[in-house]
């Protein structure tokens, strides 16, 4: 069996471009368009920003930790690199698609494979009223904020912000306020898959809201539509030791 073409990619952190240095004398200088695998080097940040820009490739993403967290990524080590990533696990993130429209009714599109979230400009709470495939489940939430994330994405912000935590398997999302004032018990909800969250901002004069997905931000956002986009995947590699699966069951019994 042929070796796969391998090509690196690193953030500009100076230990991730020193170690891109490190191992294409090592293992050789390729262009990431003739790459079978991308190993990327750097945080979590630099990852979702390498799994956008080659969703729906067939490339697949071995990343290396050169960051802070690292959730996303194995771990460092320089020997052994082609056998580790021909023995690694794929793991398929369908990302979510975003659709905004602002005070000025621009519409907007992106992607996001952590979360979509939603936050005040200012020091006043927001009001938004959410749907869930077209039928209003919460007339008006008051709080900071509301995020729907993936299950890739349920450890990061989501686990912050006091969301669940959910399995890869588990073909699910979780809707999540952020700092809820009214109703204050509602702690939010699991979705499936394929529901369409809608968020319509009330009184957006006065109290403005600002809309991510992931680094992508709109300002003064006057509705949001979120849901699975099936047609595009991106394919992370981890090694079979400690895939992501296994990374979001133990998140589950952290102290």
């Amino acid at each position: 069996m042929a070796r796969p073409k391998i090509a690196f990619v690193a953030s500009d952190a100076r230990k991730a471009r020193r170690a891109k240095a490190r191992l294409e004398e090592r293992y050789g200088v390729r262009d990431t368009a003739g790459a079978d695998v991308i190993v990327a080097l750097g945080g979590d940040g630099f990852m979702l920003e390498t799994l956008r820009r080659r969703l729906g490739e067939e490339v697949a993403v071995y990343g290396m930790n050169r960051g802070s967290v690292g959730f996303l990524m194995n771990a460092y080590e320089e020997d052994g690199l082609v056998e580790r990533i021909e023995a690694a696990e794929t793991t398929a993130l369908n990302p979510l698609r975003v659709t905004t429209t602002d005070i000025h009714g621009a519409v907007g599109e992106a992607l996001a494979i952590n979360e979509v979230a939603l936050f005040r400009e200012t020091r006043q709470t927001a009001k938004i009223r959410v749907t869930v495939d077209g039928v209003v489940r919460m007339k008006e939430l008051m709080c900071d904020g509301v995020l729907v994330s993936t299950a890739a994405g349920s450890t990061a912000y989501n686990l912050s912000a006091h969301g669940p935590i959910l399995p890869i398997g588990s073909r699910s999302l979780a809707l999540t306020p952020i700092s809820a004032f009214r109703p204050r018990r509602w702690r939010g909800a699991i979705l499936p898959e394929r529901t369409r969250v809608g968020f319509e901002v009330l009184e957006h004069g006065k109290r403005p809201v600002s809309a991510s997905a992931d680094s992508t931000e709109v300002r003064d956002a006057v509705r949001v539509a979120v849901e699975t986009d099936e047609t595009r995947a991106a394919r992370l590699l981890f090694d079979a030791e400690h895939d992501l699966e296994e990374r979001i069951l133990m998140e589950q019994f952290q102290t």
